[in-house]
């Protein structure tokens, strides 16, 4: 084996191992991040309230198809919030057009996203919770636009918006 291949090796190990040997990350696993504010709901209770397909995004980490969410050709002025506790996430005025096929924001509304490394792919990711619920959003990434340069890309069934002009639900309890 030359040098090369040993370091492709050990680098693969090391993505095996790595998410085993560090807290707050998880090998394919189905683990939210904590919630900070304590709203704590069974998997049956959150599968009980909502659509199929966003509860295996939001309890199981799943990821939506790319170019499926209407939310991604949202436009209008108001804030998304998460599709579980109703918490607002991002305001509409950071969302842009990434070419991805899901909802991208370059900044999320103050303490709404929790983060932690995910090594599903074999490498090292940043993936990122809602703080309330702690339901699975989506990825960001250090390819966005400025003033961030940050990419939060979302599941759109992830989420719900809800237009300037009109109310914000009451956080689900």
């Amino acid at each position: 084996m030359d040098r090369r291949q040993s370091l492709k090796w050990l680098g693969g190990l090391t993505a095996f191992i790595l998410p085993l040997a560090i807290p707050g990350t998880s090998w394919g696993g189905s683990g939210a991040a904590a919630a900070t504010t304590g709203l704590s709901k069974s998997k049956t209770e959150w599968a009980d309230l909502l659509p199929a397909a966003a509860y295996r995004v939001l309890f199981e980490e799943d990821t939506e198809r790319a170019g499926t969410s209407p939310l991604n050709q949202e436009k209008r002025d108001g804030t998304f919030i998460c599709a579980a506790c109703y918490l607002p996430l991002f305001d509409s005025s950071t969302k842009y057009e990434s070419g991805t096929g899901w909802p991208s924001f370059w900044a999320h509304l103050p303490q709404s996203v929790a983060t932690k490394t995910d090594f599903k792919l074999f490498y090292p990711r940043t993936e990122y919770h809602c703080t309330r619920c702690g339901g699975h959003q989506g990825h960001v990434f250090n390819d966005g636009p400025k003033p961030t340069g940050k990419r939060f890309c979302n599941n759109g069934v992830a989420l719900q918006f809800v237009a300037r002009n009109e109310k914000l639900p009451e956080l689900r309890t």
